[in-house]
């Protein structure tokens, strides 16, 4: 099939900092619709990914696709319109209220003085009620927990109303509830809006349970495919060392070894 087929598509690609190749041969193929977590041990280029998709760095090898277009050779009007990115690092307009920080996700379509249109009123409060965010929509973002916070980045990037939405660690300092809130929020905006939302996560047993596809960045092969598919070709088996942890097959979770 042609990469016009499919929403996000790598071939070959390489990811890296500098001329440091740290993982080759990742090759993805999402089409319209679904969530997909890259996992992996530490280190091994998961952030480095998101953020080689999302532009803020080069590839170092290979190609990235969106609807058969290059993600390298989209201008950056363009990719504001096509990608939106929450990445780890906490916002610089945290006294922002809520409402305005979700705003700014309709930067990429107000004119020249930013003036929000009745369509652009219409996402916020769109994802304001989206995120459960209403009765927090005056507070400013410093006065928020971790786990409200993270909704709000997410709900400024549905705002932004891109095809494709990359996130790194979403779920990172979260507690179990936040965790399981903010993936399941993930799964309906990508099956309810036809959103590709591609994050990274340890969140390994979660993402068996929530996610339409995984790719697992080994370094090697970068297994890819459906959690059911990676589990019957036991691609889960070999992802920590086997004298701490054991994949089961049956719970689709992993144990410690005693």
């Amino acid at each position: 099939m042609s990469n016009q087929s499919y929403s996000l598509r790598t071939e070959n690609l390489s990811i890296g900092y500098g001329t440091k190749v740290i993982c080759n041969n990742i090759e993805m193929t999402l089409p319209k619709g679904e969530l997909c977590a890259v996992i992996g041990v530490n280190g091994i280029g998961k952030s480095t990914l998101i953020r080689t998709l999302g532009k803020l760095q080069p590839s170092l090898g290979g190609e990235a696709f969106i609807n058969g277009h290059k993600i390298a050779e989209l201008k950056p009007h363009g990719l504001a319109k096509t990608i939106s990115l929450v990445l780890t690092e906490q916002p610089a307009s945290k006294n922002l209220r809520v409402s305005e920080l979700i705003a700014l996700g309709r930067q990429p379509y107000t004119n020249w003085i930013g003036k929000l249109t009745d369509e652009d009123k219409r996402h916020i409060q769109q994802n304001l009620d989206a995120f459960h965010l209403e009765e927090l929509a005056m507070r400013k973002c410093h006065e928020l927990s971790d786990g409200q916070l993270q909704r709000v980045l997410i709900a400024r990037a549905a705002a932004q109303d891109t095809p494709i939405i990359l996130l790194d660690e979403p779920t990172t300092h979260l507690d179990l509830y936040n965790k399981v809130q903010i993936l399941k929020m993930l799964r309906q905006l990508a099956h309810k809006k036809g959103k590709t939302i591609v994050f990274s996560t340890h969140e390994i047993d979660l993402a068996i349970q929530l996610c339409d596809k995984i790719l697992i960045l080994n370094g090697t092969k970068n297994p890819f495919g459906s959690p059911q598919e990676l589990i019957a070709q036991k691609q889960f088996d070999n992802l920590f060392p086997e004298n701490l942890l054991e994949f089961d097959e049956r719970t689709g979770g992993f144990k410690v070894k005693k």
